[in-house]
Parts: structure tokens; C-alpha cells; sequence
């Protein structure tokens, strides 16, 4: 869109077209998209916006049914409208009626074996390409023709789309489509592109993480992707989010924790505890098994930040199952974690078990391992007073900045949802420093820290 000449706006009412990018993941997420597109047509009452466009995973999954549904969006555009999206929003400003998108199951897009997808998703993308542009498309999502809209020393890094799992309470593989890899060249050219936009962290994200380079045939992809971001000149930190605890191996462990640059931070997609639980869920492990991990984890690495995800009130699960679970949390001493309430997402085997559990049973379940959540992490947290960190600065307050202060992040803090750390005592603080410090105190999950 940029460059076609579309300009970025700030204010909804300067704005010509609102596109809302929605979720299509669960329940409240849907429902945020939903009330936003309603808000953005409001716009065309009160400002020059003269058309709004649904885009992203909502739209991707429900395409016409979304569009019949709320008249409000003048189209409801899928994953391969991108490429060409400019002339699209074109043609409705000019009057013109663009068709809904017609949904399908994107893992019939490519072959069910992972090494024959790399080949298959070149002739798909051939004629999806941007016009002037060679880059890389995956097929769940826009080209890498990017453009930074924050700046900031830390920003994501894309390494794969899609996802081969099949567990019974998500439906993201049917409209995010099968596992597919990035090739690490294109990686590390995106990673050195954004050193020079400015940035020191970057994060690896994917719906899998540790499932990248199953369609690349190469052994050991994660850690030899890991090895070469680490020769990045000016880039200080790497970190890779969600990994699948069924598929960590001995060398990916190895990687995170002693690979120069790579953060010691361990995004471990538990979902629950007990086992009759994860089998229903199609899920793997048990509580000694992720014990176990997590201990091989902090053998490694003993000051690793550790952080997962909890859904509670899935079919079947019992109060007995519930206590499983809160007894793990106590052990694991993780540093963050959320909790979900379950909600059936159609189209998922979960939606059609038996033993789906009454919703204010789940809110109860779900306040009860919420309150678990936030004492087993700010004692977590406060056990690392004494620690010492290294920060990267994000925030200056002018005030705060005079006096010394800033806002960051310690290298097991994982940015914008695992807390923060504030450091006292700098000379002339500077956006994107990285300063070593020592944890003098705590504030839930937070820290304070003094310089070194």
C-alpha cells in the first residue's frame, strides 16, 4: 500500500479506508473484531472515511458469511488479496464492489508432506507476487515487503506460517494453512535489514517455532537459524517464541541457553497438566514430563526466563484435573504464564465432546488458577532480587530520564507482556542501550534494578 501511494494516518476521521485486521482465534477475540469494525464505521458518519475492509484471520476464516453478517464492511478480504490490496481498495473508493472472500481449508494448499511444500509454494506464489517485487510470500500471509510503523529497539521476526498440529481445541491450522518455512537466507537478510531500521531485539514468531525447518530438510534449522542471526553485526538480542514441549529436542535446549545473543527465554506451550486432560486435547506430556524440562531447562541456563499458557474448562476436565494443574504451576515457578477460559471453537473436534463444562464452573476455574498465576510469578520474580541482569531501555520518561531513571526489559522478560523492568542510577539513558544492572526489588512481576 505504501508504495502505491497510500499514506498511514493516525486519526480514524483522516482516513479514506479503515481496514481493522481481525482474529479468528477464539470467542472474545472475535467478538473485539467485530465490535472494532462496527467502531471504524462509525468513521464514515463522522469523519472523510469512506470505506471500511475487514482483512486478517476472521476474515480469512468466515470470508462471505463475515460479509453478510455485517453489511458494515464494504469487503471482507482473505490472505491472498494482499499482494494485490492497493488496486482493491482503489476499485471500492471508486465505487466499485470487490467479491468476498470464499473460504477454504488452507492445508489442501500444499502437499501433506513437509519436504515436498517448499517447491509446491514457489508455483503458488508466482503469480501472487507483488508487482516490482521478488519477496518472499508465505501463503498465510503478506509478502515481506515491509515497513516499520513503531520505531523502538525491538521488533518481530516472521520465520514460518502455519501449523501441522492438530489439537482439539484450535482451528488456527485450517485457515492459517500447513507448516511452512522461511528459508534462513531470507531471514537473516529481514534481521539485517532491521538492524539498520534501528533495532537490537528481535523476536522469532510463527505459530511453532519449534517445528521451523521440518520442510527445509535440514537438520538442526533452529539452532543453525539461531547461529547465523548471531553473526548479525548490531543485532544484541534473539528470541524465539512458542515452542511445542512434544518437539524440543536436546540441541534446540542447547541453542537457546548458550548460542551468544539468543536470549535464555523459553515460550513453552503447555495448555495444562494433567494427561487425561492433553490427551482429549490431543496434546502431549504430564506433569513429571514438563517437570523434567523445565528442570533440563534451568540446568542449562539457571536465571532463564520460563513463561506458557493454560486453558481451563476443556471438555471432560474435573476438579481432580484442575488440582493437577494448580500443583504444576506451584512446582514449575514460572516467571509468567496466561490462563483461557475454553470456549468451542467450531470446527474443532473439542466443540462436539462430551462433557462440555458450564461456563460459570469454567470462570470459577479460571479465577482460581488466575490468582494461582500471579503469586507463583511475583514470588518468581521476587526471588531474583540480588540477580544480575542486563536491560535493554525502551522507555524514557523526561522526568524520570533526569533523575536517572528508565524502563526495560531483562533478557527473561519477553517484550510487552512479561513485565518490565526499571533500572535506576544511568548517565544519560539512551533508547536501545543495554545496560547491566542488579535486581534490587519487585513489584509483581516487574523489577527494579540498580546499574552495576
Amino acid at each position: 500500500m505504501d508504495a502505491e501511494g497510500f499514506r498511514l494516518v493516525d486519526d480514524p476521521d483522516q482516513a479514506d479506508v479503515i481496514m481493522v485486521n481481525t482474529c479468528g482465534f477464539i470467542e472474545q477475540a472475535k467478538k473485539d473484531s467485530i465490535d472494532t469494525i462496527l467502531e471504524a464505521a462509525d468513521h464514515k458518519e463522522s469523519g472523510r472515511t469512506r470505506a471500511v475492509v475487514a482483512v486478517g484471520c476472521m476474515a480469512e476464516r468466515y470470508g462471505t458469511e463475515l460479509a453478510q453478517a455485517l453489511p458494515e464492511a464494504d469487503a471482507v478480504l482473505g490472505f491472498d488479496s494482499y499482494p494485490q490490496i492497493a488496486g482493491k481498495l482503489r476499485t471500492i473508493l471508486a465505487g466499485g464492489r470487490i467479491a468476498s472472500h470464499e473460504p477454504q481449508d488452507r492445508r489442501t494448499l500444499l502437499p501433506l508432506t513437509p519436504v515436498a511444500r517448499q517447491a509446491a509454494a514457489r508455483d503458488l506464489r508466482a503469480p501472487l507476487a507483488v508487482p516490482g517485487h521478488s519477496d518472499y510470500r508465505p501463503l498465510s500471509g503478506p509478502p515481506v515487503l515491509r515497513r516499520r510503523l513503531h520505531g523502538g529497539p525491538f521488533a518481530p521476526l516472521k520465520i514460518a506460517s502455519g501449523c501441522d498440529r492438530r489439537c482439539a481445541f484450535c482451528a488456527i491450522p485450517s485457515f492459517r494453512g500447513a507448516y511452512l518455512s522461511r528459508p534462513a537466507d531470507e531471514i537473516v537478510t529481514e534481521a539485517q535489514w532491521l538492524v539498520g531500521e534501528g533495532v537490537k531485539e528481535i523476536m522469532l514468531v510463527s505459530e511453532n517455532s519449534s517445528s521451523y525447518g521440518k520442510d527445509l530438510g535440514a537438520p538442526r534449522a533452529l539452532s543453525g537459524l539461531l547461529e547465523r542471526l548471531a553473526q548479525v553485526d548490531g543485532l544484541e538480542w534473539i528470541r524465539v517464541s512458542y515452542l511445542q514441549p512434544a518437539e524440543i529436542t536436546p540441541d534446540m535446549l542447547e541453542a537457546i541457553a548458550s548460542v551468544p545473543k539468543v536470549a535464555p527465554y523459553f515460550d513453552l506451550s503447555f495448555q495444562h497438566a494433567s494427561a487425561p486432560v492433553l490427551r482429549r486435547m490431543r496434546r502431549f506430556g504430564d506433569p513429571e514430563q514438563f517437570v523434567e524440562l523445565i528442570s533440563r531447562v534451568r540446568a542449562l541456563a539457571p536465571a532463564a526466563g520460563i513463561r506458557s499458557n493454560f486453558i481451563v474448562g476443556f471438555p471432560g476436565e474435573t476438579p481432580e484435573d484442575v488440582q493437577i494443574l494448580a500443583d504444576f504451576i506451584s512446582e514449575a515457578r514460572l516467571d509468567v504464564a496466561g490462563v483461557f477460559s475454553y470456549s468451542p471453537e467450531e470446527g474443532t473436534e473439542g466443540a462436539s465432546l462430551a462433557g462440555q463444562i458450564d461456563p460459570d464452573e469454567i470462570d470459577d476455574r479460571h479465577e482460581m488458577i488466575s490468582s494461582l498465576i500471579d503469586e507463583v510469578c511475583n514470588q518468581r520474580a521476587a526471588e531474583r532480587i540480588g540477580e544480575r541482569v542486563e536491560v535493554l531501555i525502551e522507555d524514557l520518561d523526561g522526568d524520570r530520564a533526569m533523575a536517572g531513571q528508565a524502563a526495560g526489559r531483562a533478557a527473561h522478560q519477553g517484550p510487552e507482556v512479561d513485565g518490565t523492568t526499571s533500572v535506576t542510577g544511568l548517565d544519560h539513558p539512551v533508547v536501545g542501550d543495554l545496560v547491566d544492572a542488579v535486581v534490587v526489588d519487585s513489584e509483581g512481576v516487574d523489577l527494579i534494578a540498580a546499574v552495576v
